[in-house]
């Protein structure tokens, strides 16, 4: 097993948990993962701002603290197949919560500072009552 970041885990379940999954890229391989088996070059395109690098070391990370199981197929070309493990699995209306979040919370934000909004660290309340001004459609 990796080494923990920090000593114990006593008073934060939550610091345990991110641990595991915590970082740029593990929640969203895992989320993919969760959605169907994957392969290594599929991962990849659907992931383009991960190097092939981060990808293998964040998939062994993956791998070796039980979350996603590895499968190597005896073939040529080599075929690696990556599936959720049954703990793995129980992070599953985790993954599909913060998705729902940001949905809700995220997507409206996004929106807004791509169409030039540049406050959109305000609450849903305020970008209301600027399109509701006329501010933005």
């Amino acid at each position: 097993m990796r080494k923990q970041r920090h000593p114990g885990y006593t008073n934060c379940p939550v610091e345990a948990a991110l641990d595991l999954i915590g970082g740029k890229w593990k929640s969203i391989i895992l989320f993919r993962v969760l959605e169907e088996t994957r392969r290594f070059n599929e991962l990849r395109r659907l992931m383009p701002g991960l190097t092939q690098r981060m990808l293998t070391n964040q998939l062994r990370e993956l791998e070796r603290d039980g979350l996603i199981a590895r499968k190597v197929y005896a073939q040529v070309p080599p075929k690696v197949e990556y599936s959720m493990t049954e703990f793995g699995k129980t992070l599953e209306p985790v993954l599909l919560t913060l998705k729902q979040w940001a949905e809700v919370q995220m997507l409206p934000r996004m929106s807004a500072y791509e169409t030039g909004i540049r406050d959109v660290a305000g609450d849903n309340e305020h970008l209301e009552a600027k399109k509701e001004s006329g501010a933005i459609n």
